[in-house]
């Protein structure tokens, strides 16, 4: 049975009653809050390890929650599952922008809504588990965690951008990425970058690693991979 802690924040009562009933049978650990306000302070306070926020709430609203929850280092981990009406598409949009995981539309399957926590939960539950690893490879040293990278014991000082795409490349050697599927890992879907500022990245990995082509290749006319 499942055991993980999920604050669950809408204004509605009868929908956190619908959401706990249907959830605690499940086996999850659930807390219901009414307000934004009031969940910022127990989601920084608890740590759960997921929140289901409606968008509509009183005073703060959900994107004023989302976006003061992934801006805080504390609470930035934690996946977030957005409430909304149908016709709220812009809404939708800011939000998935803001950082939250997915989002459900109102009126809602309790099914849908568990069977959407199940693969936000897996997923998170992978990433972490890759995030913490270090990888060991080469000359390299890639400890994820404390985003380091040392080549031959000497560390090296990389950007934000170019560390999540050597950590992309190295976690799995040999596969093939396209400029496209590195800029949606590192940067998610539909981020405003071209083709050329990905090269431009890589020529910088290159150089700052030592040796051009030692440890990232490419791949003509695809993209890049790191050697095997």
């Amino acid at each position: 049975m499942a055991k993980e802690k999920i604050l669950v924040i809408d204004d509605e009562t009868d929908i956190l009653e619908l959401i706990k009933y249907n959830l605690t049978k499940e086996g999850y650990v659930i807390e219901c809050v009414t307000s934004g306000e009031e969940a910022l302070v127990r989601a920084n306070a608890e740590l759960p390890d997921l929140i289901v926020l409606d968008l509509m709430l009183p005073g703060v609203d959900g994107l004023d929650v989302c976006k003061s929850l992934k801006s805080n280092d504390r609470t930035a981990h934690i996946p977030i599952i957005m409430l909304t009406a149908k016709s709220e598409d812009t809404d939708i949009v800011l939000g998935l922008e803001l950082g939250a995981d997915d989002y459900i539309t109102k009126p809602f399957s309790p099914r849908v809504l568990t069977a959407r926590i199940r693969t936000v939960l897996r997923r998170q539950k992978k990433k972490t588990a890759e995030d913490t690893a270090v990888i060991n490879v080469h000359d390299l040293v890639i400890n994820s965690a404390h985003h380091k990278v040392f080549v031959k014991g000497k560390l090296i000082e990389l950007t934000a951008t170019e560390f999540e795409i050597l950590h992309m490349l190295a976690r799995r050697p040999g596969w093939v990425f396209t400029r496209n599927q590195i800029i949606n890992t590192v940067k998610g879907d539909g981020y405003a970058i071209t083709d050329r500022a990905v090269d431009v990245q890589i020529v910088g990995l290159r150089k700052k690693l030592g040796n051009e082509d030692t440890y990232i290749e490419t791949v003509r006319g695809v993209g890049y991979r790191f050697r095997e």
